[in-house]
């Protein structure tokens, strides 16, 4: 039976490409988001890569509609928690409605997908991956994210918790941390001339990243390559917390 990776936030940017790269691999996947017509296109494109894909239109953040979708399922062998967000702003500006919608997506949707996921994988009994998508962010601090800071270090504690928990059952649990990547979420912000320049100032690299990067590294870690890897996060970010 083929290997199944379900994808959260998968119709386009960097869950696109985790779909992408995982068939590639030779999984089928599970393409969660809200738009049908995207999800659709995503799955032609890994149809045209020879694997299944399934379809599953539901809001990740609505925990009840993403048990019912994961569930039906016929197995899961690895999930990317994949979907998240950002509203940057200074720290004394942060609303309760802000903290609880970063909060939510980032941490609460991630945390409660993991646990329906490891429910089958212990059913399977075949262990199994989770991949994070954290952040740079989850290991240093930034102006204006503190809400977003202490969401991706919350996500970084996760996996290393769920690492060692897990690992008797052969499930690994990592993280992938990138530097800004360039997607609908981050545009608006490296379209201003002065931040693009901070930014690139701070990778050691000179550029930015692309969805694909971030892909890359997600097929790596849930790939038999990595059979030794758990409790880690790869971070993907130019050299930026090299400094």
């Amino acid at each position: 039976m083929s290997k199944l990776a379900a994808i959260t936030g998968a119709s386009r940017g960097i869950g696109r490409a985790c779909a992408l790269a995982l068939a590639a691999d030779g999984f089928d996947v599970a393409l969660i988001g809200r738009n049908a017509d995207t999800l659709e296109a995503v799955a032609l494109e890994v149809a045209a890569l020879g694997r299944e894909a399934h379809v599953l239109v539901c809001d990740a953040g609505n925990l009840e509609a993403l048990r019912s979708a994961l569930g039906g399922l016929p197995r899961i062998d690895a999930l990317v928690n994949n979907v998240g967000t950002n509203i940057p702003e200074p720290f004394l500006e942060v609303t309760k409605d802000h903290f609880e919608q970063i909060f939510d997506l980032n941490v609460k949707t991630a945390f409660f997908a993991t646990q329906i996921a490891v429910e089958k994988m212990l059913l399977q009994g075949e262990g199994g991956v989770i991949v994070n998508i954290s952040s740079q962010m989850g290991h240093v601090g930034a102006v204006n994210r503190s809400v977003y800071c202490a969401s991706k270090h919350a996500l970084e504690g996760f996996t290393k918790a769920l690492a060692v928990e897990l690992a008797p059952q052969r499930i690994r649990v990592v993280s992938v941390a990138p530097t800004f990547i360039e997607t609908d979420l981050t545009r608006p912000f490296l379209e201003q001339p002065e931040f693009q320049q901070s930014v690139i100032a701070s990778i050691p690299l000179g550029h930015t990243g692309t969805p694909e990067d971030v892909a890359h590294a997600v097929a790596f870690l849930a790939s038999s390559k990595a059979s030794l890897i758990t409790g880690s996060s790869l971070l993907v970010d130019g050299g930026w917390t090299a400094r």
